[in-house]
């Protein structure tokens, strides 16, 4: 993305749009994933209503934290890639 605050071109916002949505997606999944991983044993098994209760709420609570952890890592991620190295720089090799 330009340092300077210029106008992104049309590939730029394409790339950041892109990237946020992979970052939506990508975070919604892992979140389904703890969810069901420490909900789902509650759905298999008798397990005492402590348990159950307990694994119930780990899962609600994990899961928004592993979405929003997901989304600013992928994010930061892509914000770090897209600014050079070697401000001024323009050879891969210099």
């Amino acid at each position: 993305m330009k340092a300077h605050g210029g106008r992104r071109s049309q590939a730029e916002r394409d790339a950041m749009t892109v990237e946020i949505m992979y970052a939506l997606c990508s975070a919604a999944f892992a979140a389904v994933v703890v969810c069901g991983a420490e909900a789902g044993p509650v759905l298999l098994f008798d397990l005492p209503r402590v348990v159950s209760t307990v694994l119930l709420w780990a899962g609600l609570v994990l899961a928004p934290v592993v979405f929003t952890v997901r989304v600013v890592g992928v994010l930061v991620r892509f914000r770090q890639a897209s600014q050079p190295s070697h401000p001024g720089r323009t050879r891969p090799d210099s």
